[in-house]
């Protein structure tokens, strides 16, 4: 019971939040289900053959990845084990540079804006500008209220999950709690809101009526 309630109330903010960001110039869509999101994005993306992938456990759950290789689509994907470093800058150089790039955000403002915290800048770089198409997607547990609001999620939220589960040395990954650290392994360096759909962009945001990602 508990369940459709959050689902209810995620709907109602997931109005507001597409509403605002179709507003400020963004593409942008409310899925019920991860099933629904995958073939919305699937129908933006046919046409293209070179795709790139931030660092986002909420895109790969909805299995475009691999359906793309299948088709034989050139992915650009820096998780892929056993890379050189030299292999890992050149596929996040081309990650910028793609038809299609597919992410996630770390917050979302019901008010319209996307808002993400970066430690190499590959992801927020080429959200902003680059790629012919730029998916975003994320889970209702990521829109906030405002701005304000968005960025306490990601500092006392995903930031300390992600350092985690990257296994990072940084404070927040022993103790929870961001300390706004000097750790070399900060993965907190760069912050980027989208105000308004970046003016040579064309760019998709794909909420969905699901827990996903950190």
């Amino acid at each position: 019971m508990g369940d459709s309630y959050q689902s209810w109330l995620w709907g109602k903010l997931g109005e507001t939040c597409v509403k605002n960001l179709k507003k400020h110039g963004f593409d942008a869509h409310f899925a019920e289900t991860v099933d629904e999101a995958a073939n919305l994005i699937f129908e933006m993306i046919s046409g293209y053959e070179t795709f790139g992938f931030g660092g986002s456990d909420t895109s790969r759950a909805l299995g475009i990845l691999e359906k793309l290789k299948v088709e034989g689509k050139t992915v650009y994907d820096h998780w892929q084990k056993g890379l050189t470093k030299e292999q890992d800058l050149e596929i996040r150089l081309q990650q910028g540079r793609c038809d299609c790039f597919i992410c996630s955000a770390n917050a979302i403002s019901a008010e319209g804006e996307v808002v993400n915290v970066d430690g190499i800048g590959n992801r927020v770089g080429a959200m902003s500008f680059g790629p012919k198409k730029v998916v975003i997607v994320a889970g209702m547990n990521k829109v906030r209220l405002n701005i304000e609001s968005a960025l306490r999620r990601i500092w006392e939220v995903a930031g300390p999950m992600r350092a985690k589960s990257l296994g990072m040395e940084t404070p927040c990954a022993e103790t929870g709690v961001c300390t706004d650290c000097n750790s070399p392994q900060r993965i907190c360096r760069i912050t980027t809101i989208l105000h308004r759909k970046p003016t040579l962009s064309d760019i998709s945001v794909i909420l969905v009526n699901e827990n996903l990602g950190f």
